[in-house]
């Protein structure tokens, strides 16, 4: 049950300092974290920062974000470094293997008490029931001794739109783009997976995921990251907390309340480890 003292904190992305500066220093010794995904990457301590949330033990969670899926791809052998990739210090670590698969074990979607977290955001034609047991299809993938050959084949913005007769890795494609990619889609869901800025630059014909009339998650406060572009954004049924840490922004956690009125905010100011210029 989520009491009082129940957080959801916004993309840390490898930014160990600013994790342990809100946590230690900010939030209640017997608070319970949700993280919205995006662990690692870009930032100057990934590995730091993985063992610091998996230390929490049951204290905390987290969704899988893009940047963590990336990051058990590469890790596989199935994927490509990027150029600002900065994801060494995990893969040449000597606990790589333990926190890899303690990585592959956390869940892509988490609903508890009227809220759904997720990295990125939910397609208008799944109810959270749905987005749950779609999530839990990827997860059993993640989880098994096919894990390398799975991700192998996840990646492309093809699988852009749901159909309910998708099978097999085409249907995980596009669960896996929705929940940890997306960020604008039209009224029938197909999805813009190349745009990554605010809502100011909307491409033609598409929304913000959550401004899609008749989502079937209006009655229930999604909780996301993923959109630092967007900033934080604080609705009755949404809560939107990626602010930008990894970029010298803040970082991030919400008070989870029933009332919205009472998800109370706390912040900590972070050092530029990225130019979003650049």
């Amino acid at each position: 049950m989520i009491n009082n003292h129940h957080y959801a904190i916004g993309d840390l992305q490898g930014c160990a300092g600013s994790l342990e500066e809100l946590v230690l220093q900010h939030l209640p010794a017997d608070s319970q974290l949700r993280f919205v995904g995006d662990l690692v990457n870009r930032g100057p301590a990934s590995a730091r920062t993985l063992r610091t949330v998996r230390q929490l033990g049951k204290r905390a969670e987290s969704v899988l974000g893009n940047h963590d899926i990336h990051l058990l791809a590469v890790a596989a052998g199935v994927r490509k470094s990027g150029r600002s990739d900065t994801l060494t210090d995990i893969l040449e670590a000597p606990d790589c293997d333990e926190l890899l698969t303690w990585l592959r074990h956390r869940p892509l979607a988490i609903h508890e008490d009227g809220f759904l977290l997720v990295h990125a955001g939910v397609l208008p034609q799944w109810t959270a029931e749905q987005t749950m047991a779609l999530a839990a299809e990827v997860e059993r993938e993640l989880r098994g001794p096919g894990w390398k050959a799975f991700l192998a084949g996840i990646f492309g913005n093809a699988a852009d739109r749901w159909d309910p007769a998708l099978r097999g890795i085409e249907r995980h494609r596009v669960v896996i783009n929705a929940l940890t990619r997306l960020r604008f889609c039209d009224a029938d869901g197909v999805m813009d997976l190349k745009t990554k800025e605010g809502p100011g630059s909307t491409p033609a014909g598409f929304m913000p995921w959550f401004d899609v009339p008749g989502r079937r998650t209006e009655d229930t406060t999604v909780v996301c990251g993923h959109w630092s572009t967007l900033g934080l954004v604080m609705r009755p049924n949404l809560m939107a907390l990626d602010t930008g840490c990894v970029w010298g922004g803040k970082l991030t956690a919400a008070r989870l309340a029933a009332d919205p009125a009472e998800r109370t905010l706390i912040q900590v100011e972070c050092p530029q480890y990225c130019d979003p210029l650049a």
